[in-house]
């Protein structure tokens, strides 16, 4: 059966994410957060509407009144979530290929789950023998629970045409954000190009988005554009690219977050939350502009638990997620790809010049071996290849072994002086990876 990573359930749709489970635990989910209302939202996979249904009946068996959003992006029915008080489901698989699925749960507020409540939910499963019918999927009414209410929420937190005359590429990867991130931009003054925001169902994030940005880059080069900014299937994160077409990844793109909210004296006790795969070269950038690093598990989750801990303002991951703590309770690629903007059209400098000044990189290497089984303790289970293997960095760099919290596959990943003995030294840890618990 299915469990919860570090960011929900995650499968591949109809065959391991069944109509069955997904309703199953729809069930669960209503029992240990209540029923009354919840307000659900898909992405724009083709799988997303007879999941959407089964998750409306699984609630539904446990006394909740479930209403349907629709298409809308993560960040906007966490928003909706906050606002209304009320749970929220979210039926997406991120940045995975059309193929997968999953579902993303909220409580009242617009907080993801914590670790217990996601256990509690799971020993909650069980099977459901119930109806699958799309057509009691209820609509949520025009009220004050629409994609419209988020764009207008996002397009408040900026000053009037605050990216007058500049010119944006926005790369919507056939996912959430493509109904909604243009009508932003346009909305605050942008000179807006858009790419792959004509989803159908099969094309999410195939070759565009967040993971894959050289489509955005010939983009931004091609139109002449200040930058690109690029989200993936849910739209709660965003990758950007510089006027040159070079990527800008989330270490940057945190770091000129924090230095921006510093200058405008936001950046609560001068502290930024990032996870344990932020680049070294991050925390000593950091450390030398006076901001103190916390660092967490790698997940969203863990960097917004943090900040409530801390009540700090900013953090994020490496991968693009960033979290505005006082202005949204999840990752919005919209809300942080539109600060960057503003940052690059009031700086006055291109941004290909910002990210270059903001911090030098360590060169880092990220391996995926695909493995059997998940391994938890995989750092644990190398101990004796890992101290060889630092040994070899001689302090200078660092190494991460973990398994990943959505897929099953065990991560590499060595940051070194060098690129290539970051390259040598992932290779030979992802080759002992795969001798011992890859598939055979």
């Amino acid at each position: 059966m299915l469990s919860f990573g570090t960011d929900g359930v995650r499968g591949r749709a109809l065959t391991e994410l069944t109509t069955s489970y997904v309703a199953s635990l729809g069930s669960a989910a209503g029992r240990v957060l209540g029923g009354g209302r919840w307000l659900i939202g898909r992405d724009t996979r083709e799988s997303g509407p007879v999941l959407e249904a089964s998750l409306v009946a699984g609630l539904r068996a446990a006394g909740a009144e479930p209403l349907s959003l629709g298409v809308v992006p993560t960040p906007a029915l966490a928003h909706l979530s906050a606002v209304t008080g009320v749970p929220a489901a979210m039926i997406t698989a991120s940045h995975n290929p059309f193929h997968d699925n999953g579902i993303k749960v909220f409580a009242p507020g617009g907080l993801k789950l914590s670790d217990s409540i996601e256990a509690s939910i799971e020993a909650a499963i069980e099977p459901f023998d119930g109806e699958f019918d799309a057509s009691e999927v209820v609509v949520a009414p025009a009220t004050d629970v629409t994609l419209a209410t988020y764009a207008d929420h996002v397009v408040a937190l900026f000053p009037m045409n605050a990216l007058a005359g500049l010119r944006l590429v926005l790369d919507c990867a056939n996912g959430a954000m493509s109904g909604v991130a243009p009508l932003v931009a346009s909305r605050l003054g942008a000179d807006v190009v858009v790419i792959h925001a004509s989803p159908d169902g099969r094309n999410i994030n195939a070759g565009c988005g967040a993971t894959d940005a050289s489509p955005l880059a010939a983009a931004v080069v091609e139109h002449g554009a200040a930058l690109g900014l690029a989200f993936d299937g849910d739209g709660d994160r965003v990758i950007a690219v510089d006027e040159h077409g070079t990527t800008v990844d989330g270490d940057r793109l945190i770091a000129l977050a924090a230095l921006q909210l510093r200058a405008a004296g936001e950046l609560v006790d001068d502290t930024v939350v990032v996870t344990v795969m932020s680049n070294l070269g991050f925390h000593r950038a950091m450390e030398q502009a006076g901001i103190h690093v916390v660092s967490t598990a790698v997940g969203d989750r863990y960097v917004l638990e943090a900040l409530d801990r801390g009540g700090w303002s900013i953090g994020g991951e490496q991968s693009g997620h960033i979290i505005y703590r006082r202005l949204a309770s999840t990752g919005d690629g919209l809300l942080a790809g539109m600060r960057l903007a503003q940052f690059v059209h009031d700086h006055g400098a291109p941004l290909s010049v910002l990210a270059r000044d903001v911090m030098t990189g360590y060169p880092q290497v990220l391996v995926n071996v695909e493995v059997a089984a998940r391994h938890p303790q995989v750092a644990d289970e190398l101990a004796v290849e890992l101290a060889a293997a630092e040994r070899e960095l001689g302090g200078e760099g660092r190494i991460l072994l973990r398994p990943s919290g959505t897929e099953p596959l065990v991560r590499v990943m060595v940051e070194a002086a060098t690129a290539v003995d970051a390259q040598r030294i992932a290779d030979d840890l992802a080759a002992v990876v795969e001798a011992r618990f890859g598939h055979r």
